[in-house]
C-alpha cells in the first residue's frame, strides 16, 4: 500500500468528516428479456401499455423488441436507485400478461437468428436510424450475440471533490473540466487493470443452453450438461467472453484510455474509417438500409468496452463531441452480470462495493496504460472469465505471477480504506460492510454466484434453461404481489401516455428523407467542437 494513498485517504476523511465531500451519484440501467412459459424468448412487440420505445424515460428496449431495458433516474443513495427500479418491474408485470423477465446474462431458449427481432422505433428518421443500426449489428455480428443481457453502472462523483483534489494535486492552471476529465481517465485506467476483480466476484455466467450456438460448432472449453446445457467449470462470465460482447475488429483500435484526445479521436476515426468486410455486406439492398455505413464502426455506441466515459448530449450532438466539448461528466460500469438469484439481478451490496471500488480507482496513482501493457490488461480479464475459479490460475502484475486470492487481498486492504472514507457520509458502515461481506469469496470460491449457478445445476440435474425459468417465476410472483406506490404508479402511467404522443409529434415533424437525415447526421458528427465550446464559454 502506497504511503500517497494512505495520505490522500486520510486526508479526505477529515474533510469529509466536515462535510465538505459531497455525495456520488448514480443511476442504474438493467437489461433482461421477455420470455414465455417454455423459457423460449418472446415474440410477441413490446407492449404498448409499457409506453414508447422511443420516447419513454424508463422503459425502452435494447437490441431486440424481447429486450427489455430498464433505466433510473439519478440518485445520491444506491438504495433509491434500487427501489425505483423495482417499481419499474412492479409496474411492467402487471402488463406482461404470462410473460416473464429472464433473470440470466446469457439468454432463454433460441430458435435461431431471426429469433431474435430486431426492435423498432416507428417511422420518424430518429426511429429508423435506431432500427437501422441494429440491423447493421445483425449483419456484423449476428443477433444471437444482441440476446445477451446485464447492468450498467453509471456513476460521478462529488462536484465538492473536484475542486479539492485539483487544489491537492496543485493543477490550478487546469480548467475545472479538463482537470476532471483528466482524473476520470486516471480512474477509468486503474479500472481498466483490476476489472478483472469484479468479473471474479460478480460474474454469474458460466452456463448457457446450446440454442446460443450455431449447431456442431462447440468450442473445447464448454462441457455438456444433460442435454441442452453446456457450462465452463471454472468460469466466472461467459457474457465477457469470447462467446459474448467481443469484436476482433474493434480489437485492433487499441484504445486504452490515455487521454480524452486519444479516446475522442480514436473513435471518430473509427466512424468514419471504411473495413472492407463491412463494404462487403453492402450498406445498401435496392431501397433498404443495412446498415448505417460501412465504417469499423456504425456508431460511437458500437464500441464495446467494460467501462466507458460519458456526458449527457445536447440536441444535435454525439457522446465524443459532448466529451469534447464539456469534458467527462460521469462513467458507464459495463461488466456485471445478471445475478439470477437477485429478483433485480444486482442488490445494494454490490453498488456500494462497486461505489468503493470507483474511489478506490479514482485515488489510486494511475500512470499511463502502454501498448504491451494494454494487451496484458486484455488476457487477464480473458484468463479470469474462462478460468477465474480455477486455483491454478495465475494472472500477470508488472511482469510477476499472482493469484486471485493474493492480489485481491491487496486490492481489499486498500479498498477498506476508501470505504472508511465513504462511511464518513453515511450512517453506519454500508461501504466497508460491503467490502467484508466479499473478502470472504476470494478464498473460498464456492460462494460467488457463478460457482452457485453451478452448483445448482449439479444439485438438481436441471438444465440451465429450467433453472433460469423457476428464478423467474419466483422473481415474477413476487414482483406481480408487490404494490407499486400509487403516485408513482399514476407517474407511470401518465409517462406511457406522454411517451406516445412524444413519438407522435417527432414523426410528424420529421422534414427530410431518412437519406437526407443520415447524410446531415454523419457530416455533423465529424465536426469537432472544442472551439465551438470554449466560443460559447466565452
Amino acid at each position: 500500500m502506497s504511503e500517497n494513498y494512505t495520505a490522500t485517504i486520510t486526508h479526505f476523511t477529515a474533510l469529509a468528516a466536515q462535510g465538505r465531500f459531497g455525495r456520488l451519484r448514480r443511476g442504474l440501467e438493467k437489461e433482461g428479456l421477455r420470455v414465455d412459459r417454455e423459457g423460449r424468448i418472446a415474440a410477441t412487440p413490446h407492449p404498448h401499455a409499457l409506453g414508447s420505445k422511443l420516447t419513454h424515460p424508463h422503459i425502452t428496449t435494447d437490441y431486440s423488441e424481447a429486450l427489455l431495458e430498464y433505466i433510473t433516474p439519478v440518485y445520491c443513495r444506491p438504495g433509491d436507485a434500487l427501489d425505483f427500479l423495482t417499481d419499474l418491474h412492479r409496474f411492467s408485470y402487471r402488463h406482461l400478461g404470462d410473460e416473464l423477465i429472464w433473470p440470466a446474462s446469457m439468454p432463454a431458449r433460441l430458435d435461431g437468428n431471426d429469433s431474435v427481432t430486431i426492435a423498432d422505433y416507428g417511422s420518424s428518421n430518429v426511429g429508423t436510424m435506431k432500427h437501422v443500426y441494429r440491423k447493421g449489428l445483425d449483419a456484423r455480428y449476428g443477433r444471437i450475440m444482441q440476446a445477451i443481457a446485464g447492468i450498467h453502472y453509471n456513476v460521478s462523483l462529488p462536484d465538492e471533490l473536484w475542486a479539492l483534489l485539483r487544489e491537492q494535486d496543485d493543477a490550478l492552471e487546469l480548467s475545472l473540466d479538463d482537470y476532471r476529465s483528466s482524473r476520470y481517465f486516471g480512474l477509468i485506467r486503474n479500472f481498466r487493470r483490476h476489472s478483472w476483480l469484479l468479473l471474479y466476484l460478480f460474474g454469474a455466467s458460466p452456463a448457457l443452453d446450446r440454442s446460443f450456438l450455431p449447431q456442431g460448432n462447440i468450442p473445447d472449453k464448454l462441457q455438456a450438461h444433460g442435454r441442452e446445457t453446456l457450462l465452463s467449470p471454472y468460469a466466472t462470465s461467459l457474457r465477457m467472453s469470447d462467446l459474448g460482447y467481443q469484436n476482433k475488429v474493434q480489437a485492433q483500435l487499441k484504445i486504452c484510455f490515455n487521454s480524452l484526445s486519444n479516446y475522442v479521436g480514436t473513435l471518430r476515426h473509427a466512424i468514419s474509417t471504411p473495413w472492407p468486410a463491412y463494404e462487403k455486406l453492402g450498406v445498401r439492398n435496392e431501397c433498404e438500409w443495412q446498415q448505417l455505413n460501412a465504417n469499423i464502426l456504425q456508431i460511437e455506441n458500437e464500441y464495446y468496452s467494460d467501462i466507458r466515459p460519458k456526458r449527457v448530449t445536447r440536441h444535435d450532438e454525439t457522446p465524443s463531441q459532448a466529451l469534447e466539448a464539456r469534458g467527462v461528466e460521469y462513467i458507464e460500469v459495463r461488466c456485471l452480470d445478471l445475478d439470477p438469484f437477485l429478483p433485480l439481478g444486482v442488490d445494494e451490496s454490490r453498488l456500494r462495493f462497486l461505489d468503493t471500488f470507483l474511489m478506490w480507482c479514482l485515488l489510486a496513482e494511475s500512470p499511463w496504460i502502454p501498448d504491451a501493457e494494454c494487451d496484458r490488461l486484455d488476457d487477464n480479464r480473458r484468463l479470469v472469465v474462462e478460468r477465474g475459479r480455477d486455483p491454478e490460475l495465475r494472472l500477470l502484475q508488472n511482469g510477476s505471477s499472482r493469484s486471485v486470492a493474493d492480489w485481491g487481498g491487496q486490492i481489499f486492504s486498500e479498498l477498506a480504506q476508501a470505504a472508511e472514507l465513504l462511511d464518513a457520509l453515511e450512517e453506519g458502515n454500508p461501504h466497508a460492510e460491503a467490502v467484508a461481506a466479499f473478502a470472504p469469496w476470494l478464498e473460498d470460491p464456492s460462494l460467488t454466484p457463478s460457482a452457485r449457478l453451478l452448483a445448482r445445476l449439479e444439485a438438481t440435474g436441471e438444465e440451465f434453461i429450467e433453472a433460469m425459468l423457476a428464478l423467474a417465476e419466483e422473481h415474477a410472483e413476487r414482483m406481480r404481489q408487490e404494490p407499486v406506490s400509487s403516485a408513482r404508479s399514476m407517474t407511470f402511467h401518465q409517462m406511457v401516455e406522454t411517451s406516445h404522443q412524444q413519438q407522435r409529434d417527432i414523426e410528424a415533424a420529421d422534414t427530410l428523407n431518412f437519406d437526407a437525415f443520415l447524410e446531415a447526421y454523419f457530416a455533423n458528427a465529424r465536426e469537432p467542437r472544442v472551439a465551438l465550446a470554449r466560443e460559447g464559454d466565452a
